[in-house]
């Protein structure tokens, strides 16, 4: 089975506006909701393609129910731990201006739950696939992917990370089978600028003999090394 986790999941409210003008009413000409956050949008992947997958990480207030409920729909299993107290984010992006987006802080997520989701971790078995991906809520330690690996290492669990920073270098020493920088944050983890594929070769390279197994490096328009 593949397990992806989202700890800060959304409900993204996509939208596109004509000709959008700051400090005034503007209408949408179009509008789409989704179940968002990285994990999730793996999942979402997979059933296009056909492959079943489980969705872990916390939910929370009505919009945790929207995600829930669309999840549903889309035949997405979901392992979602509930909080009883804030809501799940909305992140809002405008379509119709490249790259705009305000997306949204998310609840707090305490000890004894994170322990649970780690309990739930702990009942995946040999061959399963786990996908940590995306940020994490600020009520969270940022060690937390450092410690889910050092909690499965050894069980035979091929992990992918898709995370930006020391929440990425953390991992490298429990030698996950996958991460996944794009080719920005690859140049902000060794401090140096990465435009093209011939200059990213060396610092994923790089990342391997820090520990990962395999490094793909994704380049928006440029497509992945």
């Amino acid at each position: 089975m593949i397990y992806t986790v989202t700890f800060n999941p959304s409900l993204d409210y996509i939208v596109s506006v004509e000709d959008f003008k700051l400090g005034l009413t503007n209408r949408t000409s179009s509008e789409l909701m989704l179940p968002g956050g990285k994990g999730i949008n793996v999942s979402t992947v997979l059933g296009n393609l056909g492959i079943e997958s489980t969705a872990l990480g916390f939910l929370a207030g009505f919009t945790g129910k929207e995600i829930a409920g669309r999840l549903d729909q889309m035949g997405i299993k979901n392992g979602c731990i509930w909080l009883e107290e804030g809501y799940s984010r909305i992140n809002v992006k405008l379509k119709s201006i490249d790259g705009t987006e305000i997306n949204g802080q998310g609840p707090t997520i305490s000890r004894e739950k994170t322990q649970q989701l780690f309990e739930m971790l702990d009942q995946l078995q040999e061959g399963d696939v786990l996908v940590l991906a995306g940020s994490i809520p600020a009520s969270m330690p940022d060690d937390i992917y450092r410690n889910i690996l050092k909690r499965l290492d050894g069980k035979g669990i091929l992990i992918a990370v898709d995370a930006t920073g020391n929440l990425l270098v953390n991992v490298l020493e429990y030698h996950p089978f996958l991460v996944k920088p794009n080719n920005h944050e690859l140049g902000e983890i060794f401090g140096v600028e990465l435009k093209d594929r011939e200059s990213v070769i060396p610092y994923a390279k790089k990342m391997q003999e820090m520990g990962a197994t395999n490094v793909l490096v994704s380049m928006a328009g440029e497509g992945a090394v």
